[in-house]
């Protein structure tokens, strides 16, 4: 991601922090346009916008980090979490190809419902049985 394409802002950040709380400004909101920017190729830009799609403003991205009490911990997360849905919105999406339960898986799951009737039937009181 060129670093000329990311917009960077900082505010004050809530919580607690001490004395420093209310003079740093070490909360960041990063922000980036996915429409006009020069690190996707288009397919990639089209699936980007599709998968982002809830989450972005028009078409810009806005990313804000303020777990860490220093901007430059903030600036690091921003970024990396910038990149890491970035990542995970190019990739393609994998198809589950449908299976059958292995004979094996069958039988377990038909002995512990055969296990559970025998518990459930021995709370009954005796004489109910028709």
């Amino acid at each position: 991601m060129p670093a000329s394409e990311l917009v960077e802002q900082f505010s004050r950040s809530s919580g607690p922090g001490g004395q420093g709380v209310n003079t740093t400004d070490s909360r960041v909101q990063l922000s980036i346009d996915l429409a006009t920017t020069s690190a996707l190729s288009e397919p990639q830009r089209r699936r980007v916008l599709e998968q982002l799609a809830p989450k972005l403003a028009g078409t810009e991205l806005i990313i804000s980090a303020s777990e860490h009490r220093s901007q430059r911990q903030n600036r690091l997360a921003a970024r990396e979490r910038l990149a890491a849905m970035l990542r995970e919105a190019i990739m393609p999406k994998v198809i589950r190809r449908a299976t059958r339960p292995t004979r094996g898986s069958q039988r377990r799951r038909l002995e512990g419902k055969r296990q559970r009737s025998e518990t459930k039937a021995a709370r009954q009181r005796p004489g109910d049985s028709d």
